[in-house]
């Protein structure tokens, strides 16, 4: 019990501390204050994961196709203002790609990208909506691990990020990011309107690929600014590559798991197990094997049969016919 004590007292020190070299720019706007708040919304977004579900069990799923169409449009607006704001204000502030450090000075172009990756972190939020229209409309499959792993850990870990370094190298990841969703926003969009767009939409699988893409890249920009030993908080630089990390693993499965994979091909079944299953597992199967089956039985029929006195030879076990 006393080592807990101990424990619970250094992170709260620890904690005082960090809020002594937190950027003062960002303490008095929405959400940046403390913790708490962006913690109560991850928190909820967990609970609707949990009981959203069990709402829908016995319901019939939501439609919403003029609330995705409205979703997905606004949120390419969002996120192409997103990098139109960090690419405007880092070249006005004449930010390097290479190395930059951490402005804390109250430079308008330095506000402007600090405001911008505010925005950025706010859009990460906006995103749990993403999981909600997927509950509601009952696509329980496409909740995956790494949809919830990507969503939830981007707007809590990035409060982190817009608390203590609200500039220099930060904006190159959300400025990449930014600009990917714009496309992936702009796809879920021209998804929305149904299968007359969605058959021409053939670029799907590569937008998984840019983003594995951006993962490499962060992690050899990241890498790079470790080796030129850049001005900005080495734990960050470490932090990150891990991260990073961790997507590149989940969505290198799930790019293979959807894109490569082949998939088993199902046994020939035997015929007369075939017969069996078009009686035990309704017309479905039925139809499909008895298409298969009933040739073999009328070959085997018309080699076995007998002369019935008429010219007619009789057929042994003729297959019934619906």
């Amino acid at each position: 019990m006393e080592l807990t004590t101990h424990l619970i007292n250094d992170t709260i020190n620890l904690y005082k501390w960090a809020l002594t070299i937190a950027d003062k720019r960002v303490e008095k706007w929405p959400l940046m204050d403390n913790p708490l708040p962006t913690l109560a919304i991850s928190s909820s977004y967990l609970l609707f994961l949990w009981l959203g579900p069990k709402y829908m069990q016995n319901r019939e799923p939501f439609q919403l196709k003029k609330t995705l169409i409205l979703y997905n449009f606004s949120m390419v607006v969002f996120n192409f203002f997103i990098c139109k704001e960090l690419f405007l204000a880092a070249r006005a502030a004449g930010y390097s790609y290479i190395c930059q450090s951490v402005d804390y000075s109250d430079d308008p172009n330095e506000v402007r990208i600090a405001a911008a990756l505010w925005w950025y972190f706010i859009s990460k939020g906006v995103e749990y909506l993403d999981t909600v229209f997927f509950i509601l409309r009952k696509k329980f499959n496409q909740v995956s691990f790494l949809h919830v792993y990507h969503h939830c850990t981007m707007f809590t870990l990035w409060w982190i990020g817009i608390k203590w370094v609200a500039g220099g190298q930060s904006f190159f990841g959300a400025h990449m990011n930014a600009a990917i969703h714009v496309l992936m926003y702009l796809y879920y969009g021209l998804a929305s309107f149904g299968p007359k767009i969605q058959k021409y939409l053939w670029w799907k699988k590569y937008l998984t690929v840019i983003q594995m893409i951006q993962f490499h890249v962060t992690i050899g920009h990241t890498a790079l600014s470790l080796y030129m030993d850049c001005e900005f908080p080495h734990w960050m630089h470490y932090a990150l590559i891990c991260y990073a990390l961790t997507f590149i693993a989940l969505f290198g499965n799930f790019y293979y798991q959807t894109y490569r994979r082949t998939p088993r091909q199902p046994r020939e079944p035997k015929a007369s197990k075939a017969l069996s299953n078009g009686v035990s597992n309704g017309l479905s199967k039925g139809l499909g094997n008895g298409a298969a089956v009933g040739g073999k039985v009328e070959e085997k029929e018309r080699s076995s049969g007998v002369d019935n006195g008429n010219g007619r030879r009789k057929r042994k076990g003729r297959a019934k016919r619906d």
